[in-house]
């Protein structure tokens, strides 16, 4: 379907430029004191039970720290993938992160505590997290888990050699999938294969 005159088409890169500059002029980058203070806090889950999907993060970053939304930083790529697959009818900000479950969709992370990097935590604390949020899904019951970043998912569940896509094993009851991470300082994916990866994912909930 054609846009309206003088306007862009749905998830076109017009369309993204408008709804980040829309949201940047809503809400104000943090300073960089804000970023730094940042460190070591936590964020609330968005989550509710019986979900089609819970999103697991590696950790928050400073950025999410400060602001509170998950995948918060500019050119983190989630929020976009999570539209290019299919998940969300129009390119959400991360300030919307709580209408996601009306979309029957969530978020964690592995690692509750904020960090400048995810490569600043350890392995102990991958380990750890892991076991809480098996039991955090036992309680919530979501069909799906879907680990956002294959390293950190190989370490806390202690399966070295895992790769993307669905795995063997399910994780308390529910069906996991591990996706690539969204971060920009992945450049193994582009926005268009990042995109693809959700894709697979929300082909197969359909389908289930």
């Amino acid at each position: 379907m054609a846009p309206p005159a003088g306007g862009s088409a749905p998830g076109s890169p017009a369309r993204r430029r408008a709804v980040a500059m829309d949201a940047a002029a809503r809400h104000p980058r943090p300073t960089r004191e804000e970023l730094a203070a940042a460190a070591q806090r936590t964020i609330p889950d968005v989550i509710a039970p019986g979900l089609d999907v819970l999103f697991v993060g590696i950790n928050p970053g400073l950025w999410s720290a400060a602001t509170g939304w998950h995948f918060a930083r500019p050119g983190n790529r989630f929020w976009p993938a999570l539209h290019r697959g299919g998940f969300t009818p129009r390119l959400l900000h991360p300030s919307e992160q709580d209408e996601l479950p009306g979309y029957g969709l969530g978020i964690s992370n592995m690692v509750a505590r904020a960090s400048a990097r995810a490569d600043e935590l350890t392995p102990a604390e991958l380990l750890e997290g892991a076991q809480i949020l098996t039991a955090k899904v036992a309680r919530y019951r979501p069909r799906w888990v879907a680990v956002v970043g294959v390293t950190a998912y190989r370490i806390g569940f202690a399966r070295p050699k895992a790769a993307f896509g669905p795995q063997p094993e399910p994780l308390a009851g529910a069906r996991l999938w591990v996706l690539p991470n969204p971060s920009g300082l992945n450049a193994h994916f582009t926005p268009e294969t990042l995109g693809a990866a959700f894709g697979e994912l929300r082909a197969a909930v359909t389908a289930d």
